[in-house]
């Protein structure tokens, strides 16, 4: 029987692919006003009238429940999550692979969001082949560190809230005319030099993908956003101009990362996949 992936809903993974590639997806959990709830369950709108939602991820029982239904298909499974570094979800994925005794793999893929989905693909890809479970973990250990992500928000307010970016580096959403930029790598948020405007942002991200291009390799690529999906469009239609991808998709924030991004995130994930891609 094949390897069974499983991963958690941070990936913004789109859910006709998470079909597709038999990808099952646990889900987090956002709180407010003393209620919680599991990502999925409130829609974008409704978080938004909510000044204060706090985010967590799943349970090791969650976690374990998940993994357990999946192995009455699999002889083993690859549970890829969030970065460590921006969540305790690993370490409850970790917890919930050991009180399951079969073969459960643990792989934290350093980044977020649709850079995480690609990785998850890159996974999901290899045990649909037929690999065996050490095949599909050094595939998704490939694919980390060939990860880009690179994205521009309204505003930094809810980066520097959640201490994913510098303090200093909040200024830039509140000036007139500038578009803040970061780049996730490495499980770290990290401020860009500010373009002046959205367009400009635009440009920079796209520039951003084309300098790091390489030739003869495969590119996988999303685009991202949070409530912002006609420009997440325009910047993928602009990639397939350019290049035919070998996996292409939109990733739409969930409540969850939007509760740590804010509104209006747009941006890009990529990988250039081949022996001379470019490493971490």
């Amino acid at each position: 029987m094949p390897v069974a992936i499983v991963t958690d809903s941070a990936a913004a993974l789109p859910p006709e692919i998470a079909r597709e590639w038999s990808i099952a997806v646990v889900p987090m959990w956002l709180t407010f006003d003393g209620t919680a709830v599991r990502e999925g369950e409130m829609s974008l709108d409704e978080l938004l009238t909510h000044p204060e939602v706090k985010t967590s991820g799943p349970s090791p029982g969650e976690f374990a429940a998940v993994i357990e239904d999946q192995l009455a298909d699999a002889d083993g499974v690859v549970l890829l999550t969030i970065a460590s570094e921006m969540s305790t979800t690993h370490e409850a994925a970790v917890l919930g692979a050991r009180a399951v005794d079969a073969e459960v793999r643990v792989v934290d893929t350093r980044t977020a969001a649709g850079a995480e989905a690609l990785v998850v693909l890159a996974a999901a890809e290899a045990a649909a082949s037929g690999a065996p479970i050490d095949a599909v973990v050094a595939a998704a250990e490939v694919a980390i560190p060939q990860m880009r992500l690179v994205a521009t928000v309204p505003s930094l307010e809810h980066l520097v809230r959640g201490g994913r970016v510098p303090n200093i580096a909040g200024w830039a959403g509140n000036v007139l005319g500038i578009a803040p930029l970061f780049e996730f790598r490495s499980g770290h948020a990290r401020p860009l030099r500010p373009a002046l405007g959205t367009e400009a942002a635009y440009d920079r991200i796209l520039s951003r993908w084309r300098r790091d291009r390489v030739p003869g390799a495969e590119l996988h690529v999303a685009a991202l956003h949070a409530n912002a999906r006609t420009d997440a469009q325009r910047l993928l239609d602009v990639v397939r101009e350019q290049v035919e991808p070998k996996t292409s998709f939109i990733g739409e924030f969930g409540t969850v990362m939007v509760a740590h991004t804010g509104p209006g995130l747009v941006g890009l994930a990529w990988r250039w996949a081949g022996p001379d891609g470019p490493a971490d």
